[in-house]
């Protein structure tokens, strides 16, 4: 893994590196969903810290699914599957390509159920659903 760590109070918190978000997007199977949390412990346990930052693992979650689209645009047919990451409260993201309706759509169309709660597309979480 190619990373960094600084000293945080008691700890060390990770700044991850874009490629090692992207390794692990690219590891969820199709019609199976994990979690923004979920994917900053799996990055904090593989570099044997306690945290992960949660504000560049979600730019860099972003930078992959923006490189996805650019890349299926181009032709490609293995690109990051980022819209089978969701938020821990299992909302849908905004800031995705296409919006939460394309997020939405790509889910479906794997066979996950997406429900509106309170107008805004939601899915059902549980814990590890990292493979």
């Amino acid at each position: 893994m190619n990373r960094s760590a600084e000293v945080v109070e008691d700890g060390k918190l990770l700044i991850p590196a874009p490629n090692d978000v992207e390794a692990l997007v690219r590891r969820i199977p199709k019609g199976r969903l994990t979690t923004q949390g979920e994917l900053r412990r799996e990055l904090a346990k593989a570099a044997g810290v306690e945290a992960a930052c949660p504000l560049t693992t979600g730019i860099f979650l972003r930078l992959v699914a923006e490189a996805s689209e650019e890349d299926a645009a181009a032709g490609k047919k293995r690109v990051a599957p980022w819209w089978r990451v969701v938020r821990d409260d299992g909302k849908l993201w905004d800031k995705a390509p296409g919006g939460m309706a394309e997020q939405a759509r790509r889910l479906r169309e794997e066979g996950v159920e997406v429900a509106l709660k309170r107008g805004v597309p939601h899915v059902a979480v549980r814990t590890g659903m990292l493979p």
